[in-house]
């Protein structure tokens, strides 16, 4: 893989054919580190996605004087698997879900989800950044932190704080629910 400066300077500028050359070069040896971490091929296919996904997105961050974009790019593609493998509700989908098919988007209930959406509005401002960049843009913690300006572990104690926060909420509501059962019968 020989390093084509114009190329990335391309890609950098968004250039999609930039873009599909690089993947070309560079898919292969990504493909080779995911696989060999997560040991799953649907997984590592999907993280390979992500990976150029990021690669297309950050191409403007990667500086040439720091290092080779082979480098840059391997720490992307190691990161995501790493960060996929340590998450405890993964969020690529890999099971079949055609059994589902029949049910319709309507049969969701609306009153849940205002439910949780007004939970998460009572959170502080800062908490509810946090859990919206986490778990609903998908953002790593390091990518967050970054985006919210604030370091690492006072980014995580945010997540942290706006979930028991959360629990703490959901479990009154839960109470509340099983006195009002009890009082029914």
């Amino acid at each position: 893989m020989v390093e084509d400066k114009a190329l990335i300077k391309r890609l950098q500028n968004k250039d999609e054919n930039a873009l599909s050359i690089i993947y070309d070069n560079y898919s292969r040896a990504l493909y080779g580190i995911i696989i060999r971490i997560c040991k799953d091929e649907d997984v590592a296919k999907n993280l390979l996605q992500d990976t150029f996904m990021t690669i297309w997105e950050k191409s403007d961050s990667y500086d040439f004087e720091k290092g080779r974009f082979y480098t840059w790019a391997y720490r992307i593609a190691r990161n995501k698997t790493l960060n996929f493998l340590h998450k405890p509700n993964k969020l690529i989908q890999l099971e079949d879900l055609s059994v589902y098919e029949s049910r319709k988007e309507t049969e969701t209930d609306p009153a849940e989800y205002i439910k949780l959406k007004g939970k998460i509005k009572s959170l502080d401002a800062h908490h509810q950044k946090a859990i919206e960049l986490v778990y609903f843009n998908g953002l790593t913690h390091r990518e967050a932190h970054e985006e919210m300006d604030v370091p690492l572990g006072t980014f995580k104690s945010y997540v942290r704080q706006a979930l028991k926060q959360l629990q703490h909420s959901y479990l009154k509501t839960l109470a509340f629910l099983m006195i009002l059962i009890e009082v029914v019968r």
